[in-house]
């Protein structure tokens, strides 16, 4: 089945710097995928590339195997939404709920009134309660609420969501992604969620994406990734996760200036000299040369 959503080979260069190195990640119908990594490792200049905010230097995004087409952005943004982690910097301070979610529509040319439907698909009911309201008589989570509203109101085939719970509250975290799950199971909508959070990445998605200093280094299902990991780097965050020592030792490489070999062997305590001078290339998920050695379950490290 054609991937609702894909990058090959994509590129995205600031300068010097490669934020996003040579990726292949796809997002395939009724699935969410997990994209999770440390800060700075490239993903929200991904998750923005695959929105068309951001121009890739190198490579190609395809929704439902078409390739972007960076004359008709608008077409492709009514399929293609984001969702950004601060639902109150996204909403217009001087906009009602109503007009917040029906921006999209009026540019889009759509008719009738798709606003109600979409504010009850997100949870807010009655929606009739809240079309006059300001985003600031609402609280964080209703504010997402409206966020994804305004999405769902053009009807897209897939979401990106970066961070999409990192400001809220710990209570309403999961009654955002209890959402994301059930749009998800009724609409059969997908989702590249964008988190730094492997607990969000276990209760949300089907697959797992680790990106380390622009790359995929291991991706798989939900079970593989996070209960057998295979890289260095998965491990080392799981570990951090769950409260033990981690062996994951010095900050990231500057993206500028990215270390010969694989990029992840200055920070691993399993290197060899093959880690040191040669690339790794994927290999059944994982971009790793020691692979082998990696396959501890997720309980003998919690």
């Amino acid at each position: 089945m054609t991937p609702v959503l894909e990058a090959r080979g994509l590129e995205i260069a600031y300068g010097n710097a490669r934020a996003v190195d040579g990726v292949d990640l796809e997002v395939r119908q009724g699935e969410i995928v997990a994209l999770v990594g440390e800060s700075g490792c490239g993903k929200s200049s991904l998750a923005r590339a695959l929105v068309g905010l951001v121009r890739p230097t190198r490579g190609e995004i395809r929704h439902l195997g078409t390739p972007l087409d960076y004359r008709r952005l608008k077409e492709y943004r009514r399929h293609v939404q984001l969702i950004l982690q601060d639902p109150g910097g996204a909403l217009n301070p001087r906009q009602t709920v109503h007009a917040a979610v029906a921006e999209g529509p009026r540019l889009h040319g759509l008719k009738g009134d798709r606003v109600t439907s979409a504010l009850a698909r997100a949870g807010l009911r009655p929606p009739e309660d809240y079309l006059r309201r300001y985003p600031h008589e609402l609280s964080g989570g209703q504010q997402q609420r409206v966020v994804i509203a305004g999405a769902l109101a053009l009807e897209p085939s897939v979401i990106v969501a970066d961070e999409p719970v990192a400001s809220l509250d710990a209570s309403v975290r999961g009654e955002i992604l209890k959402l994301i799950l059930g749009l998800r199971d009724e609409l059969g909508m997908s989702a590249l969620v964008v988190s730094h959070d492997l607990g969000l990445a276990w209760n949300i998605a089907d697959r797992v994406a680790v990106m380390y200093l622009g790359r995929i280094v291991e991706t798989g299902t939900v079970e593989e990734v996070l209960i057998r990991p295979r890289h260095p780097y998965t491990r080392a965050m799981l570990a951090a996760a769950s409260g033990t020592a981690t062996p994951l030792q010095g900050e990231p490489p500057d993206p500028a200036r990215i270390p010969p070999g694989c990029r992840f062997h200055p920070r691993c305590a399993s290197r060899t000299d093959e880690c040191g001078s040669i690339d790794p290339p994927v290999r059944a998920g994982v971009a790793c040369h020691l692979a082998s050695l990696h396959l501890t379950p997720l309980e003998e490290i919690s």
